[in-house]
């Protein structure tokens, strides 16, 4: 009996090895061949050679950061990305914890909206959003970028659900010692609040890091572009070489992986505690 359970739990490992190898093997061989010279990229295509840095070499990094200004790119998306997240956590958590905890006349329906905009497409709103900008002659500019995304539904939503399980006795003690509604939010809410920030603040900026349409609609000064613009010039200077262009998206993929094993215990944590209940 032992031995067939043992058996099976070796299949089991098996087999979800074998799915995730293959889910990653476009990001593994993004890596090798971002190690390769130009000529050796497409070769073995058809082997496990592909996944292999062979004729390692570092040439490619090094041409990513002298054929385009990266440093600045990759600082331009870290600064207008962390400060969409810095103030749409500051915002929508004010939001989420206002319709959960604050009973008023019309907050069902309030959430109800919320609810409903969750699942309309950026691009459905890309044109008057432009229009809004332009008008406020805000082109060109990081504000353009940061402003019309702070406000998020799904976030507003996430701390709406939090929120819910909140503990009202520490709010009623709060009040009884006499804070006010702000200072007990600011004082009390937050601080035991800190896995559903985190997730909101992780998402977010995952969200945008990735930006790309918005960007190139509202940008054309160099200095505030963001790094998936700079990627895309590879795409354009000739001549095109895909190895700096493995090299490139392996740069801005970093700051993924770090923000993920740096904040995943408050991210777990931060999931589990919301997006289970209705």
């Amino acid at each position: 009996m032992k031995t067939n359970k043992k058996f099976k739990t070796i299949w089991f490992y098996i087999f979800n090895t074998l799915i995730s190898l293959i889910f990653i093997a476009p990001l593994i061989w993004m890596v090798a061949s971002s190690f390769k010279e130009e000529t050796k990229i497409f070769e073995h295509l058809n082997s496990y050679k592909a996944l292999l840095p062979l004729n390692f070499t570092l040439d490619n990094y090094k041409m990513v950061f002298q054929r385009i200004p990266m440093t600045k790119y990759i600082f331009n998306s870290v600064f207008y990305v962390s400060l969409i997240s810095f103030f749409g956590a500051i915002v929508n958590s004010i939001c989420g914890y206002g319709l959960a905890k604050l009973k008023f006349k019309g907050s069902s329906f309030i959430l109800i909206i919320i609810i409903a905009l969750t699942i309309v497409p950026f691009e459905s709103i890309m044109l008057p959003l432009y229009l809004i900008v332009n008008k406020m002659k805000l082109i060109n500019s990081m504000y353009a970028l940061i402003i019309p995304f702070i406000g998020n539904c799904f976030s507003i939503y996430m701390f709406r659900q939090f929120f819910l399980d909140f503990p009202d006795a520490l709010l009623e003690a709060a009040y009884i010692d006499g804070a006010d509604k702000f200072t007990t939010f600011l004082k009390v809410v937050v601080p035991n609040s800190i896995p559903v920030f985190t997730t909101v603040f992780i998402l977010d900026f995952v969200s945008h890091w990735g930006d790309f349409l918005w960007p190139i609609l509202v940008t054309t000064n160099d200095n505030i572009k963001n790094v998936q613009l700079g990627i895309q010039s590879f795409f354009t200077m000739a001549p095109v070489y895909y190895g700096q262009i493995m090299a490139a998206l392996v740069v801005t993929t970093l700051p993924m992986i770090l923000i993920f094993l740096f904040f995943q215990k408050y991210y777990i944590k931060g999931i589990a505690s919301t997006g289970l209940k209705g």
